[in-house]
């Protein structure tokens, strides 16, 4: 059993900060790529951000410069920084990972439960 588990969120001004972070735990042999999405009311889940074992990065447009992503190895965890926020980046935030078992021969994707953002105008 592997579990995601973020927290971080909340309600913020225009122009705040905030800082998601995820935990992945249970049964874990290695840990491939991880990621942020978001899902705003009335669209579809997106690509916020995301982060290779070896650190790669690559995110949205709409959030380059602004957002900056980062995981610990060893810890297994994921964080977001969100800087700058717009009200346009209201949405809830699910982290997401590709794990693999003890035993396992492949990655499976696992989703966190998600994490409410809120930017006031």
């Amino acid at each position: 059993q592997v579990q995601l588990v973020e927290s971080g969120g909340g309600l913020v001004q225009s122009g705040g900060s905030l800082r998601l972070s995820c935990a992945a735990s249970g049964r874990i042999f290695s840990i491939n790529g991880m990621g942020w999405y978001r899902q705003a009311p009335g669209k579809q889940r997106e690509l916020v951000a995301i982060i290779t074992s070896g650190g790669s990065t690559n995110y949205a447009d709409s959030v380059k410069g602004r957002f900056t992503i980062s995981r610990d190895n060893v810890k297994n965890t994921v964080a977001l920084q969100m800087n700058s926020l717009k009200p346009e980046d209201t949405a809830v935030y699910y982290c997401n990972a590709q794990i693999r078992s003890p035993g396992g021969s492949y990655f499976r994707n696992y989703w966190g439960q998600g994490t409410q953002v809120t930017v006031s105008s």
